[in-house]
């Protein structure tokens, strides 16, 4: 079994878009060569970015329903080296093109299962044709994963939903996309409490895109009527309709908008809980970071925080809906600090981008003829 050295990695999202896919993407690119040699990577061309050594950027247009992202010409660069494996991140144009790339060099190639595709049908189309919506979904998810030498997927749930929902016969390992240890780690927050003018006592968050799937009205409704403050950061399409629906209720909601990435650290650490009611997670590296960072997590009892949130070690799990199991949870949690900030610390080593790359580099060299 030889060593696999060199990678090229083809993705529709990556840089300066922020999201888990294009921090994934650009953090293994970094890291690899701390285990092996290097890493390209080819993606869409986007205002905002330019591209550096090893980065590959395609002609793109704007992506239909989703305005924010670009869909990348589905060719090969010209002066792209073929390399030992191909890693492909995405299921789209870029994607097939990477397909088409390792086909012709003759390499395996691996793909990630980031994304729950049929998730999110009902957000494009009357809920009559949702079903039908989610029939393509998995009949195009199907036919392209069916097309790789291996799976590599975040959580044992979304290897679940990959091989028994979309019913892909194709060999499929779990592995956790990674953190960045060296960067979430825990802080002092003396700083960060008073440039956002952080409430004193029990304090909640959460931070991320705020969006009609994260379900963020229940961790408002979660501190209606309590001594508990929430601050949420991030910013998203629903990020207007929550500051209203919050203003409705009796609770201390602050928005803190867009966290710059220096930020996010002192923002885990300053939380006594991070809350986490988003139902629809391949693998929730928020909950991870927060982890990190001494911070324990309650989240929704379903998709990958079933995994990603340890019960009575990392945090506390509820079901959806449930406003008593979630207070009940967030009340242990905090009663519990001292103890589940201990265990989270004690997690990192096995949270850290290191460690996936090491299982990844598995993968590869197991492929390798």
């Amino acid at each position: 079994m030889a060593n696999t050295a060199t990678v090229t990695a083809f993705t529709d999202l990556y840089l300066p878009t922020v999201n888990g896919v294009t921090y994934t993407v650009s953090l293994w690119r970094k890291r690899w060569p701390r285990c092996r040699e290097s890493m390209d990577v080819v993606f869409p061309e986007m205002d905002g970015y330019e591209p550096g050594d090893g980065e590959y950027a395609l002609p793109s247009v704007r992506a239909p329903l989703y305005p924010q992202y670009r869909l990348g010409l589905p060719a090969i660069p010209d002066d792209l080296e073929p390399s030992d494996v191909v890693h492909l991140h995405t299921p789209f144009t870029v994607g097939i093109a990477g397909l088409r790339f390792a086909h012709e060099y003759d390499v395996p190639v691996v793909a990630s299962y980031h994304t729950l595709l049929a998730d999110r049908a009902d957000q494009h189309v009357p809920d009559s044709l949702v079903g039908g919506l989610k029939w393509i979904c998995r009949g195009y998810e199907r036919s392209f994963f069916e097309r790789v030498d291996h799976v590599i997927a975040p959580t044992s749930f979304a290897r679940q939903h990959l091989v028994d929902n979309v019913d892909v016969d194709v060999n499929a390992t779990v592995v956790s996309n990674g953190i960045d240890t060296e960067f979430f780690r825990p802080m002092d927050t003396t700083a960060f409490r008073h440039r956002y003018d952080i409430p004193s006592g029990p304090l909640l968050g959460y931070t991320g895109r705020h969006s009609e799937e994260k379900n963020l009205r229940e961790a408002i409704d979660v501190v209606d009527g309590t001594d508990c403050a929430l601050v949420l950061g991030g910013d998203g399409p629903d990020r207007e309709a929550l500051e209203a629906y919050a203003a409705n209720a009796n609770a201390d909601v602050c928005f803190l908008g867009f966290l710059e990435r220096e930020e996010l650290p002192e923002f885990y650490s300053a939380l006594d809980v991070f809350v986490f009611p988003s139902p629809v997670e391949t693998q929730g590296l928020v909950a991870l970071e927060a982890t990190a960072c001494g911070t324990p997590v309650v989240a929704v009892d379903a998709g990958a925080l079933t995994d990603s949130v340890i019960e009575g070690e990392t945090g506390y799990r509820y079901e959806s809906g449930d406003l008593a199991e979630f207070r009940w949870a967030i009340h242990r949690a905090l009663a519990e600090n001292d103890r589940l900030s201990d265990l989270c610390r004690r997690r990192r080593a096995m949270l850290s981008v290191e460690h996936s790359l090491e299982q990844v580099a598995g993968v590869y060299d197991s492929l390798q003829s």
